[in-house]
């Protein structure tokens, strides 16, 4: 509390004073509805700083961003939606660190805050880490999803362990159901939703410190750790009567009809393990939190790992230093810079000093508790790694190992593809 005090008055402080406004441009991802949003956030910083600020959205923006900076012609802050691409601009000398004390700020009133200071740390240009990202607006992808209304009827509980979950899975086959729903279509970048679960699997059964030597490959992708988390996915994706259509359906069954057994009479399966934006393809009129509802994806007990969250985020970066620049990441520092979109829908946030009433409904406010109930956030992994693995060789091997592969043979297969492109 001490600390959030602290931060409004010196944002405050730092508002008082609009003979110094100046002119900002903010650059990133969002068109549509969502442009709308960030710009409704910007016009609120804008009334209390003084400075005009301008924002524009681009579906190009990882290949604009890279050819602006280059040019010299940057905006003052740009938005990126993978810490990677950040990470290599900062190495290039294009990012400006943060202010002295940003860091702390984040540990103190973020949840999970060392990992958000970790995930936007990068290596400049010297060869010194320096905090050049600040996180906001995020993305849970550690969810399962079920139907109330079919959990009641069979007499379930929401499972609480990663052990619980287990003996779910096991209740329901004895029970004569079939307890998942896995797809992993989607077209040319068929095989993502089983790299989601091997994630979510490492940050169970290994340390947050593996996950991240995993990322960039200081340990092999063969790893007996690393095969033992694709195997962990095995035990729900691969079993004939744990998976809707047995395992053979599941890397041909597409990710975006997958959770439809969910709404069948009589149910299909009981339980879809996807990310936060999977309602989009719920039937028509599904209501969430009536119709359809979540909890996390559970930690093992007994490994005494916490409580780690898969997700993803925005972090807002530096490109072109002004004092507005600066003044805008101290303004995102304050909960009504959260509280706005929260209220709009479409929008996480690890902060702990928001008001959870100002979301638009109590799922999106019980969402965002998983989120801040987190011990541990890492971003996904795929999208860290070489495009040509994250995006190629993984996406393709946990096809291949869906259909039958070993698990080892295809995590060789992954790290030699690694290999070839070092």
């Amino acid at each position: 509390m001490k600390q959030t005090l602290t931060s409004g008055v010196a944002i405050a402080a730092v508002f008082a004073g609009a003979a110094s406004a100046e002119d900002l441009t903010v650059f990133g991802p969002w068109l549509g509805p969502d442009q709308e949003l960030v710009e409704a956030v910007l016009s609120d910083f804008a009334d209390k700083s003084g400075h005009a600020v301008s924002y524009v959205g681009s579906d190009s923006f990882e290949q604009q961003i890279v050819v602006d900076a280059e040019a010299g012609s940057a905006p003052n802050i740009a938005v990126f939606p993978q810490p990677g691409l950040a990470a290599d601009l900062a190495s290039r000398g294009f990012l400006t660190p943060l202010k002295d004390g940003t860091g702390d700020w984040i540990k103190e009133n973020y949840a999970a805050g060392q990992s958000w200071v970790d995930l936007g740390t990068y290596a400049g240009p010297d060869g010194q880490a320096d905090l050049y990202g600040f996180f906001y607006k995020v993305d849970v992808k550690s969810l399962v999803w079920y139907s109330p209304e079919n959990f009641e009827d069979a007499g379930y509980d929401v499972p609480e362990t990663m052990e619980d979950l287990k003996a779910l899975t096991d209740q329901m086959v004895a029970d004569g159901e079939t307890p998942w729903c896995i797809g992993l279509g989607s077209g040319g970048a068929t095989g993502w939703p089983a790299t989601d679960w091997v994630e979510d699997m490492m940050l169970r059964t290994q340390p947050p410190e593996v996950y991240d030597q995993w990322v960039s490959n200081e340990i092999p992708f063969d790893d007996p750790r690393v095969v033992g988390a694709i195997e962990e996915f095995g035990y729900f994706a691969r079993t004939d009567e744990h998976v809707a259509g047995g395992a053979g359906a599941v890397a041909s069954t597409d990710f975006r009809d997958s959770p439809k057994g969910l709404f069948d009479a009589p149910p299909q399966c009981y339980l879809h393990r996807q990310a936060s934006f999977i309602p989009a393809f719920f039937p028509d009129g599904t209501e969430v939190g009536l119709d359809a509802d979540f909890f996390y994806f559970p930690a093992y007990a007994e490994k005494d790992l916490g409580q780690p969250v898969l997700g993803a985020g925005t972090l807002w970066a530096i490109t072109n230093e002004n004092d507005a620049a600066h003044d805008l990441i101290e303004y995102l520092q304050t909960p009504v810079a959260h509280e706005i979109w929260m209220a709009n829908g479409g929008f996480l946030t690890p902060h702990t000093g928001v008001d959870l009433s100002n979301f638009a409904t109590e799922a999106a406010a019980n969402m965002n508790r998983i989120l801040l109930d987190a011990t541990t956030f890492r971003f996904d992994a795929s999208d860290l790694m070489p495009g040509g693995v994250g995006a190629g060789s993984f996406w393709t091997g946990m096809v291949d190992y869906s259909g039958g592969k070993d698990a080892t043979e295809v995590a060789s297969d992954i790290q030699d593809s690694w290999d070839a492109i070092k």
